[in-house]
């Protein structure tokens, strides 16, 4: 039987509306985004964990946790009115050009610190 690739996308803008940079603001000591991270990591339930970002203060803190960004989210899908679905495409098209194609596409939030692996 085939194994499942699953593809774990964190969508983490830094130019927030209301907490600027909150997705690496420190929460019980940690930058709120760590705990999406490790949760995804814990459960061991995905071949790819992408962190979508603009930022590169984000991008650096998720490197920071293991995580090796691919390729940076466009400004352009990067305001207040882009709409998710559209980072989602354009992150699985991407991979597909890299010749990367996944069973699953999961969506985690990176402000979600009280998630934990086994609700994944």
């Amino acid at each position: 039987m085939k194994e499942i690739t699953r593809l774990a996308i964190i969508p983490a803008r830094g130019n927030s509306k209301r907490i600027k940079k909150k997705n690496i603001k420190n929460f019980y000591k940690k930058p709120i985004i760590y705990y999406s991270i490790n949760n995804a990591k814990k459960s061991k339930l995905f071949t790819k964990i992408h962190v979508s970002s603009e930022d590169e203060e984000i991008l650096k803190k998720a490197s920071s946790y293991g995580i090796k960004t691919d390729f940076k989210r466009p400004r352009h899908l990067s305001k207040d009115t882009t709409k998710l679905a559209n980072v989602i495409n354009y992150v699985v098209k991407e991979y597909q050009k890299m010749n990367f194609l996944y069973d699953e596409v999961w969506l985690i939030y990176p402000c979600a610190p009280l998630t934990k692996p086994e609700d994944l």
